[in-house]
């Protein structure tokens, strides 16, 4: 096992929670998604700190970043870039657009038209992007965090079900508990707690982190574990969507990224366990007879966890 990796991971933690405070869950589920080259949905509501978790990952990664706000005028061209015409030259350069970054913060996005959310799939997925026939490759590491604010739906566009499962997690951030916001007030009384997160990675520790991070021995147990728990959202009586594949390898891909932040070299059901909620919440759609029964997605994940049985692997060994 790698410690210094480990330590790196504990050092980056320790800077964001110097401006984004009482949020460490929080903090460590989008760190993980980045080292794990995954994407992060925040659903929450304004002013709880999103932007700020945002611009702390930038420095204290020192990674590129671009912010839009996204609304009904915003084009795909802004997103993705565009040909514009030189008359000096006589020939048409390419302008790029916001995406062209390591983090790119896209921020309310479901008040923008369903074209330019479109637009997202390709640079998500792929990490490029195609304009005029010509491809582009964005650079490394990429990283897109999104946010939606889940009040005042008047004149938003849902995200499509395809959007949804580009993203590794959801997440909500939530209001701060009492002892949490005292503190924010007092962080804020004299400076700007951004100014105090130092850089203490850059993009080719986090690439090299992101290639030891595949490499981490999984046991044929875990698979067969992960896949039976993606086969039981489909098979659940309150179930009308179940988990695609592409949840199924999200699922494990960041259950790598647990295992180093805990200072292993293998995965143990408990990585699995720990993050399955917000990589399977947002890709499972209820039937009818849930939502008239009061059943949430979070509730039908707790069931799935209790059921399906448990390989014996634990952290003092494979």
């Amino acid at each position: 096992m790698n410690n210094n990796y480990t330590n790196q991971i504990n050092a980056i933690v320790t800077e964001i929670k110097k401006a984004v405070i009482g949020k460490d869950s929080i903090i460590i589920k989008v760190l993980l998604a980045i080292l794990c080259k995954g994407h992060i949905l925040i659903e929450d509501i304004p002013g709880v700190g999103k932007t700020t978790l945002a611009l702390s990952f930038s420095k204290a990664l020192s990674l590129e970043h671009n912010r839009m706000q996204f609304t009904p005028d915003v084009l795909p061209s802004d997103v993705t870039g565009f040909n514009i015409y030189n008359k000096k030259t006589g020939a048409f350069e390419f302008r790029c657009g916001a995406a062209f970054c390591n983090l790119f913060l896209a921020d309310e996005i479901n008040r923008t038209s369903s074209k330019t959310q479109s637009a997202l799939l390709e640079l998500m997925e792929e990490k490029r992007i195609t304009v005029d026939g010509t491809t582009y490759k964005l650079p490394e590491p990429y990283t897109v965090i999104a946010t939606q604010n889940p009040i005042g739906s008047a004149g938003t566009h849902s995200l499509p079900d395809s959007q949804l499962d580009r993203f590794m997690i959801k997440l909500s951030m939530g209001y701060p508990d009492f002892t949490g916001e005292v503190n924010i007030l007092k962080a804020k009384y004299n400076s700007n707690p951004l100014d105090t997160v130092r850089t203490v990675a850059d993009a080719s520790f986090i690439t090299a982190l992101q290639d030891y991070i595949a490499g981490i021995y999984v046991d044929d147990r875990i698979y067969e574990y992960v896949v039976a728990l993606s086969a039981a959202t489909r098979n659940h009586p309150m179930v009308k969507l179940g988990i695609s594949p592409r949840g199924t390898l999200a699922l494990m891909q960041i259950s790598k990224g647990i295992a180093v932040a805990m200072g292993r070299d293998y995965v143990i059901p408990d990585d699995i366990s720990y993050i399955c909620s917000d990589v399977f919440a947002h890709r499972i759609i209820l039937n009818s007879k849930a939502k008239l029964s009061d059943i949430t997605v979070e509730n039908v994940i707790a069931d799935i966890l209790r059921t399906v049985p448990v390989p014996g692997i634990t952290s003092s060994g494979r």
